[in-house]
């Protein structure tokens, strides 16, 4: 009896994890670039009993989220934005962001850039000995102060607000990246990825780059609905195991009374 309120409790739990993934896809049904995840499932331990006729009978003790497996497909197209700085990628492959403050490099497809200003701090110091004064560059940046990256790996650098210049008529190449596996790679947040070990070596992609447009989120607002109403049946399920479980247990303890 214990065995079947464990089972019901666990499952319970995990379909709750699968409600927040799902969550998670709907509210980024909007966001540029984003990839939605699919929960796979997986028995936790199990062993053969013997049934009637000495039959092998499996007992398991439930299932529980083994991962979130993302979908790198791109069903929804790109949408026509005519912005100087929006990019999307035609195609396989990332754009690499580097995070200044701690080295980082992340991978995305969200093209949604701007222009943006970094201070450097020169090595060396002046005539009386002070460091140099900290100079101001302007780059290709996302929204939250990652550097975009050039085929190089250089940072690319803009024009300064000063120059009356117009974005259409500056010349830069966007770098694009890619992993021969993509499985394994760590979702973090604003659509990106880190790589691990399980991707590979890294090597520039075959995507063709598109300025002006940025590529949808993949994900399938009824697909998701679907598993959200699936979801709940579940979880509605597993809680009336639970009191099943319950009731019994108690109708046991009264008849040893």
């Amino acid at each position: 009896m214990n065995m079947s309120f464990y089972s019901a409790a666990v499952g319970a739990y995990q379909q709750q994890l699968r409600m927040n993934i799902q969550a998670n896809n709907i509210a980024n049904v909007n966001t540029q670039g984003f990839r939605a995840e699919k929960v796979t499932f997986g028995e936790l331990m199990n062993r053969d009993v013997v049934g009637i006729n000495n039959a092998n009978l499996p007992k398991g003790t439930g299932a529980r989220v083994i991962q979130a497996t993302v979908d790198f497909a791109n069903n929804r197209g790109y949408i026509e934005t005519n912005m100087p700085y929006d990019f999307a990628i035609a195609g396989n492959g990332f754009f690499a962001l580097f995070d200044p403050s701690n080295g980082e490099v992340s991978y995305t497809r969200d093209g949604s850039f701007m222009k943006a200003q970094f201070w450097i701090q020169p090595d060396g110091v002046d005539e009386n000995g002070q460091p140099l004064e900290p100079i101001s560059v302007w780059r290709l940046s996302d929204n939250e102060g990652r550097c975009v990256l050039d085929p190089q790996g250089n940072f690319i650098v803009l024009s300064p607000d000063n120059v009356d210049a117009d974005p259409e008529d500056e010349k830069f190449e966007v770098g694009v990246f890619d992993f021969a596996i993509h499985e394994g790679m760590q979702h973090t947040n604003s659509s990106r990825f880190i790589s691990t070990e399980r991707n590979g070596q890294l090597y520039l992609g075959t995507g063709t780059v598109k300025r002006g447009l940025l590529e949808q989120s993949n994900t399938d607002l009824a697909l998701e609905f679907v598993k959200v109403i699936e979801s709940q049946r579940a979880y509605s399920y597993n809680l009336k195991m639970v009191t099943t479980s319950d009731e019994i247990e108690t109708t046991f303890n009264s008849l040893r009374a």
